[in-house]
């Protein structure tokens, strides 16, 4: 492999491997979500801990997490003798699949012009609104005051199902769901002034070019040496890294319609950067996952074929330039 390839990877790596504090629990959720779930979503814990070691995660701090995601219900553990192997719960599978929807998507969501609000219309103590803002600002919802809350296109039921799946069913009463056709018909303002005063647009495009900036090199250098091939371990890493700092930027984004985005919104070129990249690490890297995803019986579970084709080749995206 040349060594600008070496280095541009390397550096990716050696950059999360040098953080001081490691949000290991976000981190195993999205192996979960990614590599777990589509090779039917349970997985021996010694095996995680291995896959998982190169990134800097020691086995305490990976037993620790996955122990505070089981309280959480996120997982699960089955004992197959002395062995655990942690599985998803269904209302973690729930979450993981609606999140899917939008992570390996070729696009965002088309606009009907409409604005989801959530009204809190009872009182709730300062925790119960604090949890709330939390889980709803996760979900890409924008906050008009604490009171009310907003999205162009989610599905209501299923904002409400995560809800519930967060632990949340305590103020599920006191919330009202609300579908209006513009903005003018739920206050006073256009669409724009709106997005102005429920979103910090400045502050997710920051983030979205700092993507750009850490893994365009790498898809550079991975065009350019069309002969390299990139070890299969490596491949894995990275591609935990780059579906885990793209997740995290996705669910925080409300997919606005292009015509309330400011001009050359980088968000679109983070989707492009992210699918790309994803397509040519995904065979390398689950040559990786054919001898380190194990069970508790030391078996390989196969890849489902729903899970294998995500981010289609044949969308009509243009490619990004790199």
């Amino acid at each position: 492999m040349p060594t600008a390839l070496i280095s541009s990877i390397q550096h990716r790596l050696d950059r999360f491997r040098q953080q001081q504090r490691v949000r290991a629990g976000s981190l195993i959720m999205t192996v979960f979500g990614d590599v777990v779930l589509p090779r039917g979503g349970r997985i021996w814990l010694g095996s995680l801990i291995r896959l998982l070691e190169p990134l800097g995660l020691n086995e305490r701090l990976v037993r620790t997490s996955v122990f505070r995601l089981g309280k959480e219900q996120w997982l699960r553990a089955d004992a197959h003798g002395r062995r655990a192997e942690y599985v998803l719960t269904s209302s973690g599978r729930l979450r993981f699949e609606e999140a899917s929807r939008h992570i390996y998507a070729s696009h965002a969501p088309i606009w009907d012009r409409r604005w989801r609000f959530i009204l809190v219309v009872r009182e709730l103590d300062a925790r119960q609104r604090d949890r709330l803002c939390q889980a709803l600002q996760w979900q890409g919802f924008g906050s008009l005051d604490n009171d009310c809350f907003v999205h162009p296109s989610t599905d209501l039921e299923a904002a409400f199902d995560t809800l519930v799946a967060e632990g949340l069913s305590d103020v599920m009463g006191g919330l009202l769901p609300l579908v209006a056709a513009t903005a003018r018909t739920a206050l006073t303002g256009s669409d724009a002034d709106l997005v102005a005063r429920a979103w910090n647009l400045d502050r997710l495009a920051e983030s979205y070019t700092n993507f750009v900036s850490d893994y365009l090199p790498i898809l550079a250098e991975l065009r350019r040496d069309r002969m390299a091939s990139i070890e299969p371990e490596e491949a894995f890493l990275l591609r935990v890294l780059l579906i885990h700092d793209y997740r995290r930027l996705l669910l925080r984004d409300p997919e606005l319609p292009e015509v309330l985005l400011p001009a050359d919104w980088p968000g679109q070129t983070a989707r492009m950067l992210c699918r790309e990249l994803y397509r040519r690490l995904t065979e390398p890297s689950e040559l990786h996952l054919d001898t380190h995803l194990l069970l508790a019986d030391g078996t390989v579970p196969e890849r489902l074929i729903e899970w294998a084709h995500r981010f289609p080749s044949d969308d009509p995206l243009a490619s990004i330039s790199a």
